[in-house]
């Protein structure tokens, strides 16, 4: 097997460890170009080749996690993820797990960790390396290592909610609540979604947004009744698809280009959280991107109209 081979044969595994620990796919795609110069340019024979990929993309992600921060905490508004479509690593055995690792809740409550505790937990939590591995890839001794992974998971799992939907009922309640979206049903939306649910959008400044914290059942009911039949008038459709590996959609203009997604956190048979992404700026991997500020002026146009 030629080293392009053994590279390309990794590229999922690597793309998915660079994410996970960046919350970013054009920054997980850079990271892994970067594990690839590396690789390339390396003379040094290899006792793994996937040990020293995922030792080279773990490094490079964290250090491109460290300046990230600095802008996350300048960034104007919400900062969500970058809406990921599809886990290129695939592993039929712990498909719902990977799933959980990728989710908008999971991704945001790995923000609270130290590039070092976020890296060391997506090792050993998802991925299942060994604490010598990690010790090799981070640059830490291997009980510091299980100090950070134990860190870790104590945070992650005092912000994961109780209980959970089961993937069916996902799906079930998600297809419901998209019908209703289209036709304003404002009843059908209340029945769908839980009394404290919220609504955060990440327009990043650069586009508007849907919601600024909306939370509480009613509001957010009325807010999605009020003008998603009007987007509908204007030509915006939706496509459901999985966010994150949960149930979402890809809202398009009427020129088929990408306008935001929509992802939904389903607790206890309840729409818990309703997370858009309008940024930009995060959503050029999905296609060609909407003029957002044109849609929402279309918007409220059609609306003042009707009045």
């Amino acid at each position: 097997m030629t080293r392009t081979e053994e590279f390309e044969q990794l590229r999922p595994l690597l793309f998915s460890i660079a994410y996970r620990i960046l919350g970013s796919v054009s920054e997980a795609e850079d990271s892994v170009q970067e594990t690839w110069l590396r690789f390339e340019s390396s003379s040094t024979p290899h006792t793994s080749t996937k040990a020293f990929l995922s030792a080279t993309v773990t490094r490079i992600s964290i250090d491109v996690l460290r300046s990230a921060r600095f802008r996350r905490e300048r960034y104007v508004g919400q900062w969500l993820p970058e809406p990921l479509l599809s886990d290129p690593y695939e592993d039929p055995a712990r498909s719902a797990e990977l799933a959980d690792s990728v989710s908008m809740a999971a991704l945001l409550l790995l923000e609270r960790l130290s590039p070092l505790e976020r890296a060391v937990f997506v090792l050993r939590e998802v991925f299942g390396f060994g604490y010598s591995e990690i010790a090799s890839a981070v640059g830490r001794s291997e009980p510091a290592c299980r100090q950070l992974a134990a860190r870790a998971r104590r945070h992650m799992d005092a912000g994961r909610p109780r209980f959970e939907a089961d993937r069916q009922e996902r799906e079930k309640l998600a297809a419901r609540f998209f019908e209703a979206l289209r036709e304003g049903d404002v009843a059908g939306l209340r029945e769908l979604l839980a009394a404290d649910v919220q609504m955060v959008g990440d327009g990043g400044g650069k586009a508007p947004q849907l919601a600024h914290g909306t939370s509480g059942l009613e509001n957010v009911a009325r807010l999605l009744g009020a003008i998603f039949p009007w987007m509908v008038e204007i030509g915006v459709e939706w496509e459901p698809r999985e966010v994150n590996g949960h149930p979402g959609a890809i809202f398009r203009d009427r020129d088929n280009k990408v306008l935001n997604t929509l992802s939904l956190d389903i607790v206890e048979g309840r729409i818990q959280t309703i997370r858009s992404v309008i940024n930009p700026d995060k959503l050029g991997h999905v296609g060609p991107v909407a003029d957002a500020w044109e849609v929402n002026r279309e918007v409220n146009q059609a609306r003042r109209s009707a009045d």
